[in-house]
């Protein structure tokens, strides 16, 4: 008979920040929409109930983010790179307290989750994205 291997207890492990979405700013979307896809093959349309912010499927399934399309905001408006975090409140003051500052303060998506766009200490924007299916 075989012997019984008593089961090991094991840790439960946080999922590190992931980057799970990034926004391509545009001065012309309809250019930067040629580009990108003729570039790439990305399949980019229009993001329902946005009318100035356009879906990038890169088509790499799952295990490839996707991101958007948009108006260019301001003339240094740089492509930003959407970290997931448990908690954009916590995030966004982690970011402060490390010395960055928060240029967009927590916004809703509705139906898919909330994000904060920020700056590090180096001048460099990101945005922290919390899923949250109940955000309004």
């Amino acid at each position: 008979m075989a012997k019984r291997t008593p089961k090991r207890q094991t840790k439960k492990l946080e999922c590190p920040a992931s980057l799970v979405w990034f926004d391509i700013p545009a001065d012309d979307l309809t250019r930067a929409k040629k580009f990108y896809s003729s570039l790439f093959g990305w399949k980019i349309t229009r993001f329902p109930g946005m009318p100035d912010y356009w879906h990038i499927n890169t088509g790499g399934g799952k295990d490839t983010l996707d991101g958007g399309l948009l108006p260019r905001q301001q003339p240094q408006h740089p492509i930003t790179a959407y970290v997931s975090v448990p908690s954009v409140d916590k995030a966004a003051a982690k970011v402060e307290k490390l010395g960055g500052t928060i240029c967009k303060s927590k916004t809703p998506v509705p139906g898919m989750g909330y994000f904060v766009i920020c700056q590090d200490t180096e001048n460099n924007t990101f945005a922290l994205w919390e899923m949250n299916p109940k955000a309004k």
